[in-house]
């Protein structure tokens, strides 16, 4: 398919210097770029953060309904916090 982008001179120049070096043409520098990004957005959108749990009973009874001040400040009690 033919299409037409707008692109500054200064960065054109480059690509076809880049493009010379590589023994390749310019549609080809431009095509592998854009598989670039869109592999990296791909691979973005399929992160998965794993499920982590932890043995025990949850908070301990005199934690239970603390507020995020207090549980922060027990956490790094002692540790400059």
């Amino acid at each position: 398919m033919k299409t037409t982008i707008e692109i500054s001179d200064a960065l054109l120049i480059q690509a076809k210097q880049l493009a010379a070096e590589r023994g390749a043409t310019l549609r080809s520098l431009i095509e592998q770029g854009l598989r670039q990004v869109v592999a990296e957005k791909q691979q973005a959108r399929d992160f998965h953060l794993r499920r982590v749990t932890f043995k025990g009973q949850g908070l301990q009874p005199e934690m239970r309904g603390a507020s995020w001040d207090r549980l922060r400040g027990i956490t790094y009690e002692g540790h400059g916090g």
